[in-house]
């Protein structure tokens, strides 16, 4: 799977397990640690360490290894390594008080997501 592709199946996988705020960033030209950052939010510490098994699952049955995960313990912030891509899942507070966002988008790095773009086209504004 190309790494776009990937970062944006990602963004599907959690978008479609109820996390929220979902935003992938293309980081290749600011770091060598990895192409892509998915960043997510869940609901709670539980939330959040479902949506990082759930992105692990998903990924094993297509045949991609997870490199590391880190912050399993406390369930505030899991970061899976998939080598091109780095997935941040995050408790609410957290993802405010880090605000990943801040250091890695150049305002141009952000890729779009075709589910969350269809989705605002189907709820009305008001």
């Amino acid at each position: 799977m190309e790494n776009t592709g990937l970062a944006q199946r990602i963004a599907r996988i959690l978008y479609d397990k109820k996390a929220s705020d979902i935003t992938v960033l293309h980081v290749a030209h600011l770091t060598v640690i990895t192409d892509y950052m998915v960043i997510a939010t869940g609901r709670s510490a539980l939330h959040v360490k479902s949506l990082a098994d759930d992105v692990d699952d998903a990924l094993a049955m297509d045949g991609i290894a997870l490199r590391a995960r880190e912050g399993q313990g406390e369930g505030r912030w899991i970061v899976l390594d998939y080598g091109t891509v780095l997935v941040h899942i995050f408790h609410p507070e957290d993802r405010q008080f880090y605000h990943l966002e801040r250091l890695w988008e150049d305002g141009q790095n952000r890729l779009p997501l075709p589910f969350l773009e269809e989705e605002s086209r189907e709820t009305p504004q008001a």
